[in-house]
């Protein structure tokens, strides 16, 4: 990448391991750009920029206290935005709040790149006069700014695709395809997968209103599983109704109020 002129910019996001991540992809993809600060939520990303003036800010969306989005309200006209997070249903918003650019966990360092030079093409400009490049990105997901969707039609949702789990000092990103079933574990909630399990924070009533319904059932208060993942599903001398998927010898129990979801039995 060509020599430019120095810019600054600071990190939002509430995961540690997450910002290290994108701090080192940063310096590969444009090494003259500056991190000047980095921030844990929207709140701290507001009171940072104030401080330090950045040209460019990366926002997280999903944050505590104050949204990527809401803090972007405060920020478009002060510097260039531009979002990263793992929920892609938010791409048509974060373009309506001034965003140049929308990436989605985990940064492809390509895709980063490619951002990286928008950026430099920007620097110097208005950050809010963005309304050709805002155009563009809209083109990317057939939707225009304002529109309900083809036809008038109410969007799809959008659902999860990324967890993300701590192990050690790293992040793993996990596919949710990868996902066999979540399961609670006291503070936190379990993810197994065919490779291991993984301990998360969020919580199963948080994963079943991210989750595609059609692709994860709720079989019972503290279980969550993939629908494609089932191998059997059987009952057992009390006459309880189990589950078994395929990767795994644990079996989950289907509790009362959730038999409907194989009547057949």
């Amino acid at each position: 990448m060509t020599s430019q002129p120095t810019a600054t910019c600071i990190i939002a996001d509430d995961e540690e391991p997450m910002r290290d991540m994108l701090r080192k992809r940063l310096h590969e993809a444009w090494p003259e750009l500056e991190i000047v600060a980095e921030a844990a939520n929207g709140i701290e990303a507001i009171a940072l920029a104030g401080q330090h003036q950045p040209d460019i800010v990366f926002l997280d969306i999903r944050m505590p206290g104050l949204s990527g989005i809401e803090a972007a309200r405060m920020l478009f006209n002060r510097c260039h935005i531009v979002f990263i997070t793992a929920y892609d249903q938010y791409a048509i918003e974060a373009f309506e709040q001034g965003a140049l650019d929308y990436l989605l966990k985990p940064v492809n360092l390509d895709r980063l790149k490619t951002t990286c030079t928008r950026l430099q093409g920007r620097l110097g400009k208005s950050p809010n006069n963005i309304e050709r490049q805002l155009s563009q990105l809209l083109q990317q997901t057939g939707r225009t700014p304002g529109s309900a969707g083809i036809g008038g039609a109410a969007p799809q949702p959008e659902y999860l695709h990324w967890i993300q789990a701590q192990v050690g000092n790293s992040l793993r990103m996990i596919s949710t395809k990868e996902v066999l079933f979540f399961r609670a574990d006291e503070k936190y909630t379990r993810v197994q997968t065919a490779q291991g399990e993984f301990l998360i924070r969020k919580t199963l009533k948080e994963l079943e209103d991210e989750l595609d319904p059609n692709e994860f059932w709720r079989i019972h208060r503290s279980t969550l599983v993939r629908v494609d993942a089932i191998a059997e599903v059987t009952r057992d001398l009390r006459g309880r109704q189990m589950v078994r998927v395929r990767n795994s010898t644990e079996e989950l129990e289907v509790s009362r109020g959730n038999t409907h979801l194989f009547q057949q039995m």
